[in-house]
């Protein structure tokens, strides 16, 4: 991991602060020219998601503090962001943090047979859960609710 790398691993997820952006995937270039100027290119998770000036503001945050006075952050969204381009360790703080993270698959092929998704509960693990609502606490998280443990979740969808 470059210097610029550790330091990106610092800015988190204003929505999920668990996780970096490194581990969203929504940071899809970081390069610094014969001048000093480092430019870091961004994917939102979504084009309309309110997290990102935060992260833009919190992204040059970082860099100035760690001393690139000249930064620029470049937002592009093609191609679009897919959940997979998570880490492995950003699904894995989210399960721990309490949210499912999102399956393999983008597209839920059991969809077409009127079955419901099996979404691992965060808390004990059981696929005996149910959705409850498509949308959660943000318009990339779906509401569950585990039928074993009784508890409430929120799953990140896939994209």
């Amino acid at each position: 991991m470059t210097q610029l790398h550790a330091i990106l691993d610092t800015v988190t997820d204003p929505e999920v602060p668990v996780l970096t952006i490194l581990d969203l995937g929504v940071v899809r270039d970081v390069r610094q020219d014969e001048t000093g100027k480092v430019t870091v290119t961004i994917t939102p998770t979504y084009s309309g998601c309110p997290a990102m000036n935060v992260i833009e503001i919190n992204i040059r945050a970082a860099l100035q503090e760690a001393g690139y006075d000249d930064v620029e952050v470049v937002t592009v969204l093609q191609p679009a962001w897919t959940t997979a381009w998570m880490t492995q360790r950003g699904k894995d703080r989210l399960r721990a943090y309490g949210i499912a993270p999102p399956q393999e698959e983008s597209v839920d092929p059991l969809a077409l047979f009127g079955e419901a998704k099996r979404v691992p509960c965060p808390q004990c693990s059981s696929t005996n859960t149910q959705l409850i609502s498509q949308f959660g606490s943000t318009a990339c998280k779906a509401m569950y609710k585990c039928l074993d443990c009784l508890e409430p979740f929120d799953y990140f969808k896939c994209l």
